[in-house]
């Protein structure tokens, strides 16, 4: 008998040696819900934990050390970008997707900067998830199309400074360029500077589209 249960458990090990074990951080409970739901129907897929808060994904990941895991972008304590930094301090070779709603290039080039093997939408057909589960557990990066592109258009796009960001976060916020030099205590002549080069890198021509252009591709969420 006790024979018989040492095989059973040895069974079961190498079973769960088969599976991709996969952490789920993601802070709305429905979709978290419905991701472990449909991961647990395929075969060869197992999760073994689950949160909805930035920080305690890092130490969940410490303490299952997952072969894969699935990341959001926004959650409290910490966010999934400083998240996944932190993981990945503690092994570089951490597998990581992010999975948000947020498509902008700056959200998907943080991401990627920060070590995810993939970036996904969470309105990605679940045959493309899991598609994509299976090639970063096999050591591959998994990058749709669409996703690509974003992220070549990022990386071709000049930077903006941090002075810059600041001034676009303001002029996002409605203000004119004298209240924002007093807010920065810069003067009135730097902001307009500051402005034009804003409008030149972002290729717009009114404080409209530049607020436009910097909400698509996600600079006023950082």
């Amino acid at each position: 008998m006790i024979k018989v249960k040492k095989n059973d458990e040895k069974r079961r090990a190498a079973a769960s040696d088969d599976h991709i074990r996969i952490l789920i951080a993601e802070d709305h409970t429905v979709v978290r819900d419905g991701l472990v739901a449909i991961v647990k129907q395929e075969k060869d897929m197992e999760v073994v934990a689950e949160t909805g808060d930035g920080r305690q994904a890092v130490e969940l990941w410490k303490q299952h050390r997952p072969d894969v895991t699935l990341m959001d972008l926004r959650m409290p304590s910490l966010d999934g970008v400083n998240a996944i930094y932190e993981i990945r301090a503690a092994d570089p070779n951490a597998r990581i997707i992010v999975l948000t709603t947020f498509d902008g290039d700056e959200d998907i080039y943080r991401g990627m900067r920060a070590g995810a093997k993939s970036y996904l939408l969470k309105d990605v057909r679940r045959e493309e998830l899991f598609q994509c589960i299976r090639e970063v557990h096999a050591g591959r990066m998994f990058v749709p199309p669409a996703v690509a592109a974003k992220l070549a258009e990022r990386l071709i796009a000049e930077e903006l400074t941090p002075r810059e960001l600041e001034v676009l976060r303001l002029v996002a916020e409605g203000k004119p360029n004298k209240l924002i030099g007093a807010d920065l205590a810069i003067t009135e002549v730097t902001v307009k500077s500051h402005v034009q080069s804003v409008f030149r890198k972002l290729n717009v021509l009114s404080r409209t589209e530049a607020i436009v252009v910097a909400n698509r591709k996600g600079l006023l969420r950082l």
